[in-house]
């Protein structure tokens, strides 16, 4: 019987959903190097200040993500914050150059993960919360919890 590969996340930047709103997701591969892949598996990654960027010659890059050296990767270990290679369709790589090109929307990294052995990241068309949005998020998230405890109270 052959062995299922599950979805395991491995980095996740989990202050997007609180600094912007999520209109549409995509999903991507990337080209890593192997000491890369190895931190990643080991947790050593962050994507707080990451952002997506598509150039000009539509390459879309991964930049300002962090990827801890590995610690047994004496000589052969990898540049920090270097920029990472995004891989995708033609026809999702127009569509994300367009949308971000828009006025206030921009491309953000929301985790990387391991599918099937491949490592791949979600980016998400993001527009960015203004103050008092992020208030009344709380505000309706608190209520609901509220509500939640009462009715388990009952």
């Amino acid at each position: 019987m052959a062995k299922k590969h599950s979805d395991t996340e491995l980095v996740s930047n989990r202050r997007a959903s609180h600094d912007y709103t999520i209109l549409d997701t995509y999903e991507a591969g990337i080209m890593l190097v192997g000491t890369e892949v190895k931190s990643l598996r080991a947790h050593g990654g962050s994507l707080q200040e990451a952002y997506v960027l598509v150039t000009d010659l539509l390459v879309p890059l991964l930049k300002n993500a962090n990827i801890a050296p590995y610690r047994f990767g004496n000589l052969f270990n990898h540049e920090e914050k270097r920029d990472r290679k995004l891989l995708m369709h033609k026809r999702e790589i127009l569509k994300l150059k367009a949308l971000s090109q828009e006025k206030g929307l921009t491309l953000i990294p929301l985790s990387m993960y391991l599918k099937g052995g491949f490592v791949k990241v979600k980016i998400a068309v993001c527009k960015g919360k203004r103050s008092y949005d992020k208030r009344s998020a709380l505000k309706e998230r608190e209520q609901k919890r509220e509500i939640d405890r009462a009715l388990k109270d009952q």
